[in-house]
């Protein structure tokens, strides 16, 4: 059997004045911007990309943060800190709002655990981390 993974890419963007990037998505609700990669992305290319599409921002790979791995589904989420560079922030099928928020807000609105988790492993370590579950 050949083992199928789903990989996506996901960031932490950070405004000048050091606000993080959410967008409220229609399933999953406040989560920062990131999905799947394609088939022959690059990774640091499907992140830069999922936030256009999800937020209308551009932006700027600051680092590689690390890895959350859902062994039961499969599925590689990869998280990288990014700067917010321009453009105007703007909804998408997926996301129905979109805005920066400060940390303790975002630790407010995110309600998903394991979201939440990604912010405080991505914004509090320097190092990459890799954590399976």
């Amino acid at each position: 059997m050949v083992p199928k993974h789903i990989v996506s890419a996901a960031c932490i963007v950070l405004n000048d004045e050091d606000k993080i990037l959410l967008i409220k998505g229609p399933k999953r609700g406040w989560e920062m911007p990131g999905g799947q990669v394609e088939l022959g992305e690059p990774l640091y290319d499907a992140a830069i990309r999922e936030v256009k599409e999800e937020s209308g921002a551009d932006i700027e790979i600051i680092r590689f943060c690390g890895i959350f791995q859902n062994t039961k589904s499969s599925i590689v989420n990869t998280l990288f800190l990014a700067r917010y560079t321009g453009g105007t922030l703007q909804t998408s099928d997926e996301s129905l709002e979109v805005g920066f928020f400060t940390y303790d807000e975002v630790m407010n609105m995110v309600t998903r655990q394991t979201f939440k988790e990604r912010f405080e492993y991505c914004l509090n370590r320097t190092e990459p981390f890799v954590v399976s579950f």
